[in-house]
């Protein structure tokens, strides 16, 4: 396996973030939901106007992990006002780590870990937090063994399904 590199991503990355974001979301979660919500759902997520303003948020950041010149996953954060949720200033948010299926197991997924957590320095966070779909046990382990703690719930909508996701933050020393 050729190392894998994390750059940050602009712009210029949108169709290789679409493309990333639908092939991931769908190989993680569409065994567990209809077809006519997956599709819904990756649409609208992954649009590209809605991709266009998230990339041109100043207070979000994405990272792509290649291995060469092939994309194998990505990582989005959100600090300040662009946080799904909490928007607590000392807080930066994990919205999105995802890696390909046929990268699972090759540490990937840890070191865009990683590049939130040097992130989270760099911007003077003291803790970084995430919501996961309480039925995804790879990810709930992953962020548990990476010091992770659940701290609440809430609903996330796909299609006509209300699903729970745990929330989940660690605290930075």
């Amino acid at each position: 396996m050729a190392p894998i590199i994390i750059n940050t991503a602009s712009t210029e990355d949108l169709e290789t973030l679409q493309s990333l974001g639908r092939q991931t979301f769908s190989e993680t979660f569409a065994e567990s939901n209809s077809e006519e919500a997956m599709k819904t759902y990756l649409e609208e997520s992954f649009s590209t106007e809605k991709m266009e303003s998230e990339l041109s948020n100043p207070y979000s950041y994405f990272f792509i992990a290649w291995e060469e010149e092939v994309a194998v996953g990505y990582l989005k954060l959100n600090s300040g006002p662009a946080q799904t949720e909490l928007q607590d200033d000392t807080s930066l948010e994990i919205e999105r780590i995802y890696v390909k299926k046929s990268h699972h197991g090759q540490k990937v997924g840890q070191l865009l870990y990683n590049k939130a957590l040097e992130t989270a320095r760099l911007l003077n966070k003291t803790y970084l937090w995430l919501g996961v779909w309480e039925e995804n046990l790879r990810a709930l382990q992953f962020y548990r063994k990476n010091g992770f703690e659940e701290f609440g719930t809430h609903t996330f909508r796909l299609g006509d399904d209300d699903q729970t996701d745990l929330m989940m933050k660690k605290i930075l020393d």
